[in-house]
């Protein structure tokens, strides 16, 4: 199981000296996460895929329904060729906040599914071949484009989409599941009530049904992206059991620690330098 770990609070040169550092340290990845205004993911990630060699890069997340499609292919596109192919990207609805509707208004979930959906067609057809590529949606449309293309990505024939998976309750469709089913990974959002931990259980079910729909679309479920957000420092995150091995064994291939009630400023930055550089939990 690999391990990686969100950057909450930093600026673009911090962000890339905390991927250095995690780096030396024996992570896999490093994530940021997009605002609607505020420091570019995508910047931060190539400033990191400068200064680093070996360790993944990539979004948690990236509220995907609210980007022009072809704006987020040219930024992921940019930072797997900076990197050599170390550029993956997570998606979701993204969770509604005042940063968030003081700009845009809220268009509902089921737009947001539709545009999400739409999208991420758009990303992969531009990705793979924007010369041939076309595409007609209710939102986006594309046709075959030769101007100035940019080189192809190192990772063919896309970088990895990891899908947000929230299961539902009852006869109702998981959509969210179905479309994680379809792309390179998952991220369960399981939210137990009353603040009480997630349990390896519910996560090993989401895991199934997920696996289930892969293989009824007949995907290979070899390769395939499993992660776990955990939080091994602090109590934004809780899991029961704490302990990675039971999650490993659950299905999870990524360990990756949230660490979002670390407060923003200097001694919170001072914080995740420290936690950055005691390396991952599962290798300790």
């Amino acid at each position: 199981m690999r391990t990686g770990f969100v950057i909450p609070y930093a600026t673009e040169r911090e962000f890339a000296e905390l991927a250095r550092l995690a780096e030396d340290r024996g992570w896999d990845a490093v994530f940021g996460w997009e605002a609607l205004y505020g420091v570019d993911a995508w910047v931060q990630l190539g400033a990191a895929a400068m200064v680093t060699e070996r360790i993944r890069l990539g979004t948690l997340l990236t509220p995907a329904a609210r980007h022009r499609p072809w704006d987020l292919a040219s930024k992921v596109g940019s930072v797997d060729r900076i990197s050599g192919g170390r550029a993956f990207m997570s998606v979701g609805l993204g969770a509604l906040h005042p940063g968030w509707t003081a700009y845009e208004a809220d268009e509902g979930r089921a737009v947001r599914a539709k545009k999400l959906d739409e999208c991420l067609a758009i990303y992969a057809g531009l990705l793979g071949d924007a010369a041939t590529f076309t595409y007609a949606g209710e939102y986006y449309s594309a046709a075959p484009n030769e101007f100035l293309v940019p080189p192809p990505t190192p990772q063919r024939p896309h970088p990895p989409v990891w899908v947000v998976g929230a299961p539902t309750s009852g006869s109702r469709r998981q959509r969210s599941l179905e479309r994680a089913a379809r792309w390179q990974g998952l991220i369960p959002a399981i939210h137990p009530p009353d603040g009480r931990p997630k349990t390896v259980e519910s996560f090993a079910a989401v895991v199934a049904q997920v696996r289930h729909l892969r293989e009824g679309q007949g995907l290979s479920w070899e390769g395939y992206d499993v992660v776990i957000e955990a939080d091994s420092f602090g109590s934004f995150t809780r899991l029961e059991p704490a302990d990675p091995t039971s999650w490993e064994q659950a299905g999870a291939t990524w360990w990756v620690e949230s660490w979002w009630d670390v407060p923003q400023g200097p001694e919170g930055l001072a914080e995740v330098r420290r936690r950055v550089e005691a390396g991952p939990p599962t290798r300790r």
